[in-house]
């Protein structure tokens, strides 16, 4: 079964952007908003891929404008 939710969570700390949603299939989550995060690095034009900041996250940065954050969902 498939929820989403279109109001963000303080879960990845995101909650003020407008444009950002959560889907969560069975033990699994999926995070999508506008990248606010300014790098110091040069970054793939097209998709770059990160450890999230929590354990068992994983940052998916797509045309360095939308960020997807991958994770289990919680319980």
């Amino acid at each position: 079964m498939t929820h989403l939710d279109l109001a963000s969570t303080a879960r990845f700390g995101l909650e003020s952007s407008p444009t950002s949603f959560s889907l969560r299939m069975g033990r699994r989550e999926m995070f999508v908003c506008r990248d606010t995060y300014v790098r110091r690095y040069r970054v793939n034009p097209v998709i770059e891929c990160s450890a999230g900041l929590q354990a068992g996250h994983l940052e998916i940065l797509l045309f360095r404008r939308w960020l997807v954050v991958l994770s289990k969902a919680r319980g």
